[in-house]
């Protein structure tokens, strides 16, 4: 009788060999959790996981003594045992028979092995796992990256968080299944033509998550079934959000939000930038430039708008909360050299968001400033957080060293604000956030794409980001409309290129105008000192008449698409289903959607097609198979699975409702 090497332990399949642990169990339906670590038992960790995850599917495991196989429901997964190595190589399988993923060869002599695991001091390793990589394969979502294609196929990306760069690392695979990467690490993965590989720079286990499904739907829910979904959007995200950079004082912003009551156009939020504060990391305004908060904000409620309040994880040196946190160990640690992570504008360190006394440190704090003078939406900038030099060697946490853990911070940040808030009894909490982590759409996060340019390039590269965020699991994402950097509000080309985006803009989950616009303005304190700068004007008047018009129309048609965003982000609240979806994420039989990457459907029954280009007074759009298609401007009606050239004069942006539905729209833009 031969040696055991597979082993069956309280419903998980395990083996053990050559130092290696190696342990899959099911986690919810149709779905296996994966980990495998050097010298040791798995670690019961639950970065993005949700500690209790559904009920499986009908289970089964089979334990021989060459090979094994375990399957919960559509997914099996079939190991065998390699003689000559002593390893084991897993293969997944639907409950078809059809072949979705398996672990790489090590191709004979080379003996290359699909883990990887090598050593680093401490007790962590630097960690490589390699899988065969179909050439029919095309895979989507990883979060958030300024690039324009979808399709990641042949990409490498990178595993860390920047400013304009969100990793979330969970792939939608065109084979049929869901693949989530449940490691917080530095790292990469390379989906190259001849192996897919993830890497962590520093790791304590290999962890991965994988679902099968018939569609792209079935495996986005059942990825939200495990990582928590969003809460249902509050009334006031539905509706235009202005911003600046920035409101440097109460009557500035209070006069603003009267204009927009006074030309009777609807305002949900407006939005107080950074350096309403004295200095970084000081949680508070300002006394000279807003002496009577509580009463702005109140004057705010009663015209029906809300106040977002800029926080930012940087504590200046000289900050009046530096001295305490550092001596309570609530900051960032710097490994080497000076106790510095950041130099803007001054030197300043990280508070610890891995830490849950910082969290609450930080929270308190802005509770006493911000939230109990009415604030009820927070914007939680920097939150990569952003370091002056991306040395993550040099960084450590409470949770560890920041190779190990550093993708977490802002899922961790989110928290803390959320579970604050979410104390003082509100609901439906909604916070914008410059970056997140998978799991962060359980907190409240709505990201945006960051400090992007003002460019037709970084234009065009929304679109794929904002699909592939979505398809990652995050429902809630929104743009700098015009772009953050760089635009004058003079400029005809400027002009040209925010009514494009502003048009965008009113079909992402949250429509939010901001932008540092030129020229800059110096702003200095009565004593002389000078403080932050603030930007030209960028209310929807600031552009010129025509402008004006154009921009006003959209912004009440968003008021009329209301209910129907209402309903849309319940769907995303209750399944997880992205509110800006991916072509084939509706038509997955129609192949041609699986290859459209400038188009995308907002909700079931919009097809949205921005116009792009300087100049462009058209272009083609895609009409899927399965369906008819009538133009939101003029009612004109299409049959599906053909493209159409589309005319688009500057006030038009392409839009086609699905079989018809709400055909009250037509004309309204």
């Amino acid at each position: 009788m031969g040696k055991k090497r597979f082993f069956e332990e309280e419903g998980r399949l395990v083996w053990r060999g050559n130092g290696e642990v190696l342990v899959l169990e099911p986690w919810g339906r149709n779905s296996l959790r994966v980990r495998s670590r050097m010298k040791g038992e798995v670690i019961p960790s639950h970065y993005a996981l949700l500690p209790e995850p559904p009920e499986p599917s009908e289970v089964q495991i089979e334990a021989g003594e060459q090979k094994a196989f375990i399957s919960n429901g559509k997914l099996r997964a079939e190991l065998d045992y390699g003689e000559w190595f002593h390893n084991c190589r897993i293969h997944f399988y639907n409950h078809t028979g059809k072949l979705l993923l398996e672990e790489a060869y090590h191709y004979g002599g080379l003996k290359k092995f699909a883990r990887g695991f090598t050593p680093l001091p401490g007790g962590d390793h630097r960690l490589e796992v390699n899988f065969e990589a179909p050439a029919d394969e095309k895979l989507f979502g990883m979060g958030q990256y300024q690039q324009e294609y979808l399709d990641l196929k042949h990409s490498i990306v990178e595993l860390s968080q920047r400013n304009t760069q969100a990793s979330v690392p969970f792939l939608l695979s065109s084979r049929g299944y869901g693949f989530l990467w449940h490691n917080p690490a530095v790292g990469k993965a390379v989906f190259g033509k001849n192996f897919t590989q993830w890497q962590a720079e520093a790791s304590e286990q290999m962890d991965y998550w994988i679902t099968a499904g018939d569609t792209p739907a079935e495996i986005e829910e059942a990825y939200a079934s495990v990582v928590g979904t969003a809460p249902m959007m509050p009334e006031y995200g539905l509706g235009f959000w202005q911003c600046r950079l920035r409101y440097w004082n109460q009557e500035q912003l209070l006069e603003v939000a009267r204009e927009y009551k006074r030309r009777g156009i609807p305002l949900d939020v407006i939005v107080l930038d950074f350096f309403h504060w004295p200095k970084m990391g000081d949680f508070r305004f300002e006394e000279e430039f807003f002496p009577d908060p509580r009463a702005m904000v109140k004057e705010l409620q009663e015209m029906g708008i809300q106040l977002m309040v800029s926080v930012w994880p940087q504590i200046a040196l000289t900050s009046e909360n530096y001295e305490e946190m550092r001596q309570l160990g609530l900051l960032v640690r710097v490994e080497r050299g000076a106790q510095v992570c950041m130099q803007f504008p001054e030197d300043s360190v990280f508070f610890d968001a891995t830490n849950p006394r910082a969290r609450e440190y930080v929270w308190q704090k802005c509770k006493q400033s911000y939230y109990d003078k009415g604030v009820r939406i927070f914007w939680l900038d920097e939150a990569e957080p952003e370091y002056g030099v991306f040395d993550f060697d040099n960084y450590r946490y409470e949770l560890g060293p920041a190779q190990r853990v550093s993708n977490l911070y802002p899922q961790l940040y989110s928290r803390g604000f959320y579970e604050g808030m979410q104390r003082e009894g509100q609901e439906n909490i909604v916070n914008l956030v410059r970056c997140v982590w998978a799991g962060s759409q359980r907190y409240g996060a709505l990201v945006w794409s960051g400090d992007i340019y003002s460019t037709w390039t970084d234009f065009r590269r929304q679109i794929c980001a904002g699909i592939n965020i979505s398809l990652a699991g995050i429902p809630w994402w929104t743009t700098d409309i015009g772009g953050f950097s760089d635009g004058d509000p003079q400029d005809p080309g400027f002009r040209e290129l925010l009514v494009r985006w502003f048009q965008f803009g009113a079909f992402c989950p949250v429509m939010r105008l901001h932008g540092d616009r030129m020229p800059a303005r110096m702003i200095y304190r009565k004593d002389g000192t000078p403080t932050m700068h603030t930007g030209a004007d960028n209310e929807i008047w600031s552009f010129g008449e025509p402008v004006y018009e154009i921009l006003k129309r959209y912004v009440f048609f968003r008021e009329t698409m209301r209910p129907y965003l209402r309903k849309v982000m319940r769907e995303a609240h209750e399944k997880g289903t992205p509110v800006m979806r991916a072509m084939f994420y509706e038509f997955p039989e129609d192949l041609k959607c699986w290859e459209t990457e400038d188009q995308y459907c907002f909700g079931p029954d919009l097809l949205v097609a921005p116009v792009t280009s300087p100049g462009a007074v058209s272009r083609k759009v895609y009409l899927p198979e399965g369906a008819r298609w009538v133009s939101l401007h003029n009612g004109d009606s299409y049959s599906g699975g053909q493209t159409v050239e589309v005319n688009a004069p500057l006030e038009s942006i392409p839009v086609f409702l699905r079989d018809g539905a709400h055909s009250e729209w037509i004309g309204k833009i």
